[in-house]
């Protein structure tokens, strides 16, 4: 929900400094196209940066931390797992 707001907010801004660029009002147009492309490449690298939860515990050289944590959207507790080879880290929910 708040991230289609962002989303919302961050390409009517982005347009908003369009307009206002085509009309003359560069300082203020340049702001709001900085905004809104800030907000648009912020909230989609976002969804791309954070992985999602997976359901079963990973295959291979996995090994399980001793943390674990509360997900705010899913409410399930969540444990990670990380491969000591490469430092990536998984996080499976239970």
């Amino acid at each position: 929900m708040l991230r289609n707001a962002v989303l919302v907010l961050s390409a009517a801004c982005l347009a908003g400094g369009v307009i206002a660029l085509v009309y003359g009002a560069v300082p203020a147009g340049l702001m709001f196209v900085l905004w809104g492309v800030l907000g648009l490449v912020g909230t989609l690298y976002e969804r791309l940066r954070y992985k999602p939860l997976e359901s079963g515990p990973p295959l291979g050289n996995w090994e399980e931390t001793s943390e674990k944590f509360v997900d705010g959207e899913t409410g399930k507790t969540v444990t990670v797992y990380v491969e000591r080879r490469t430092g990536e880290r998984k996080y499976v929910s239970r």
